[in-house]
């Protein structure tokens, strides 16, 4: 799982609330997260494996959103990879886990390996909810004729940028001055826990913003092109409202434990004393997320898949010469691409938008079947039955 807490924990002078719900049942717990994340991992890699029967496609060019949707689902991967390490270490050799609550401590492979692997664990989770961001923006730009391939460029320094940078200053605030004298009080532990946070904060108010907005122009667009507004026209409205809706319900179940993980014992820290009777029901909250968070952290990235692209199911291709992994049939952004490979084989191109004064309803069809395609059929199906694809 991912959360601050694994840093703090680095630290032997940590604080209660993160010593209280490391140290309950510690077996146990990454017990949890090994299961959690090796199904995840697997069920996740899968997914994205060529499937036999499902069909041949081919883009002209790569896009930016196609891209994006492998790079959340492979750092999804390998935060599950990080977490599973991890649990390994932590249950197959408890007396050098045992070491890193040590004061004064001469090796220093055990501060190394927790620190280095929670930082590996935060980056690669944050680095999701950056590209998950980014993805929020492509789907709005590409309906408003504004993204391109190029793209991709700017949304790499964005993500890897911003994530490394939020790391690596969280971290060092929590370390200062060095390791064994962290945390001492809250002024080092908040902008540890802000860094980490801001990432998901972001997800969870802009990108619900960004969806409603995309969905609102592709209402546009479907009603405005050409007069014609049928049923396929929307189902596929529909599939794209749906396809956001789904990615903000996982980012929400797998998320929003921590929240209240964080709520629960942010207040555990600010009581005298939190072995108090009183606070039994707090506590017990607090642990009860905290093994939530073991479950659905490592999840998100199958979840994830099965949002992108549907359940592809177990019958696996390995004729990779034959083949395309699904991915390449997910992008948002090959809007501004010159070409595009129509359901049927067949592939269309068009001219550069900015050389074109006017843009081809042929595009809009291109744009819009981009945006809902997850489930291969339904989507072929509905772009040919349009009108304006049987008119290609």
């Amino acid at each position: 799982m991912a959360s601050p807490r694994l840093e703090t924990f680095c630290c032997p002078n940590r604080d209660v609330a993160t010593e209280l719900v490391v140290s309950f049942q510690p077996e146990v717990f990454c017990g949890v997260c090994l299961g959690s994340a090796s199904t995840g991992a697997l069920l996740s890699a899968l997914q994205l494996f060529p499937k036999k029967g499902r069909g041949s496609r081919t883009v002209s060019r790569a896009s930016s959103s196609a891209t994006i949707l492998l790079l959340i689902s492979a750092c999804d991967m390998l935060g599950s990879v990080g977490i599973i390490f991890r649990s390994i270490v932590w249950l197959g050799f408890p007396d050098f886990v045992a070491n890193i609550s040590l004061v004064n401590q001469t090796d220093i492979w055990p501060a190394t390996f927790c620190i280095g692997s929670a930082m590996w664990i935060q980056l690669l989770y944050s680095a999701v909810f950056w590209w998950l961001f980014c993805y929020a923006v492509d789907s709005y730009l590409v309906v408003r004729r504004s993204a391109g391939v190029s793209t991709i460029v700017l949304y790499h320094m964005m993500t890897w940028g911003l994530a490394i940078l939020l790391c690596v200053e969280g971290v060092a605030m929590l370390y200062y001055p060095s390791v064994s004298s962290c945390e001492n009080g809250l002024e080092h532990a908040i902008p540890h826990y802000v860094t980490t946070y801001v990432p998901l904060v972001l997800v969870l108010v802009a990108n619900p913003i960004l969806f409603s907005r995309t969905v609102t122009a592709v209402a546009s667009l479907l009603k405005g092109r050409q007069g014609i507004y049928t049923e396929n026209e929307r189902r596929l409205g529909t599939e794209i409202k749906n396809r956001f809706f789904k990615i903000m319900l996982i980012i929400f179940i797998c998320w929003s434990s921590n929240i209240m993980n964080e709520g629960l014992l942010f207040y555990l820290e600010m009581q005298p004393d939190i072995s108090g009777n009183s606070l039994k029901n707090v506590r017990t909250a607090a642990l009860i997320t905290w093994m939530i968070m073991g479950v659905l952290n490592p999840m998100q990235g199958f979840l994830f898949t099965l949002a992108f692209y549907g359940w592809t199911g177990w019958n696996l291709d390995f004729q990779w010469q034959k083949s395309q992994i699904p991915w390449d049939s997910l992008s948002t952004s090959t809007a501004a691409a010159n070409g595009y490979a129509l359901p049927s084989g067949n592939s269309v191109n068009f001219h550069d938008s900015k050389k074109t004064p006017a843009m081809p309803s042929h595009q809009t069809d291109e744009t819009l079947s981009i945006l809902s395609e997850g489930n291969l059929g339904t989507n072929n199906g509905l772009i040919k039955n349009s009108p304006v694809y049987q008119g290609w």
